[in-house]
């Protein structure tokens, strides 16, 4: 009997042994530790807006040189691919005709003018005559007709003079405008011709200069509405930027003149002209460029890095937060453009959410995790 009372107590022993170490095993496996990950913690801050385009530089002025009398050029007064003042001589015609020309056009305004004085001589006397009845009223009205044709005359040989004094200045072909001249298409000796379709020389004023950008309606509109809403802030400094082809930063900057008022049929888009200084005349007519424009300011843009961003199975752009009890949560956001190596969030996130920017592969919704704080790369 004491030996199936000693055998019933050490079996009763062993199930309760057994029993702790079942619940203790129950313990561990529902004990699960926090998975460690780095968060970064979402704040505001003032970001300017900038988009990438390319733009291509437009000479500020041009004018094409053509003469305006016909002639023989006798000199060419300019270095091809110099720099030429307005007014200053490119080309001389010979004036020689021109100058005969003026000549005869002042004799014959002085003859007119004889003839004028006779005339008015003549119709003063007749009309002491009239009076006196020594002249019919015939002679005295021819005598009037005559003074007033000598006056009209006048008028007529002065006029020949003026054209004649015009035509002989063209001889001289100086430039309309300041700028740049390109080659020449004559040498002296050649003939020309007064309005013709052949250019002498082209000429370009490049400082300043204009940069003619187009940029898709589409995006256009999207930046005016986001002015007009007031969720940009529309900047009035200089807003343009240029990346010349070598990938170096032009060191001034340009601004926004205006906008083409068409937008192209071919490509959807829109021609904005930025105007820019040139004085060492590093920018060129024709040269492609990539221009940065300030589209505006966000003065509440939360920015998030690109890694911490996946999209899920409808293509919706998700990140990955901290709860307060350190969980676990998805959070789809609306993203906009990238600014460095982060996405611009205009939707979905708020100042003090926590994001998961690392270890991101060992977690999934309703984890527990551990967050450690750690900076972005504009932090540093």
């Amino acid at each position: 009997m004491r030996q199936m009372t000693h055998f019933a107590i050490m079996l009763s022993a062993l199930f309760l042994l057994s029993a702790c170490d079942s619940n203790e095993k129950s313990d561990s496996l529902t004990t699960v530790p926090a998975i460690d990950v780095g968060v970064i913690t979402v704040s505001t801050k003032a970001q300017p807006i900038k988009v990438e385009l390319p733009g291509r530089a437009v000479a500020y002025l041009e004018s094409e040189v053509r003469p305006q009398v016909g002639g023989i050029v006798t000199k060419r007064s300019f270095t091809e691919g110099g720099f030429v003042t307005k007014g200053q001589s490119l080309y001389q015609i010979d004036p020689s005709q021109y100058k005969a020309a003026l000549m005869n056009a002042q004799a014959e305004l002085q003859s007119a003018k004889a003839t004028l004085s006779s005339a008015k001589s003549k119709a003063k006397r007749y009309k002491v005559l009239l009076k006196t009845n020594s002249i019919s009223q015939q002679d005295f009205d021819d005598a009037q007709a005559l003074y007033k044709e000598a006056q009209a005359q006048i008028a007529v040989n002065e006029a020949n003079v003026h054209t004649a004094q015009i035509n002989l200045k063209y001889t001289e072909v100086t430039a309309p405008i300041s700028g740049r001249i390109g080659k020449s298409s004559v040498t002296e000796g050649a003939l020309v011709t007064g309005n013709q379709t052949d250019v002498l020389a082209y000429l370009q004023q490049i400082d300043p200069i204009y940069i003619d950008i187009p940029q898709s309606s589409n995006q256009f509109t999207y930046f005016n509405n986001q002015i007009k809403s007031g969720k940009l802030k529309a900047t009035k400094e200089d807003n343009v930027q240029l990346i010349l082809n070598d990938d170096s930063f032009y060191e001034l900057r340009g601004s926004i003149q205006f906008s083409d008022i068409n937008v192209d049929e071919g490509t959807g888009s829109v021609t904005l002209r930025a105007e820019f200084a040139n004085p060492d005349h590093r920018l060129l007519p024709g040269m492609y460029v990539r221009a940065l424009l300030n589209e505006g300011i966000d003065e509440k843009a939360i920015l998030v890095p690109q890694k911490a961003v996946t999209h899920n199975v409808k293509g919706q752009a998700v990140v990955m937060l901290v709860s307060k009890d350190n969980k676990i949560v998805s959070r789809v956001v609306a993203t906009a453009e990238a600014i460095d190596n982060q996405w611009r969030i205009t939707d979905g996130l708020e100042a003090g959410d926590r994001i998961v920017v690392s270890g991101l592969q060992k977690i999934q919704v309703g984890s527990l995790v551990h967050p450690t704080p750690v900076l972005t790369s504009t932090e540093n």
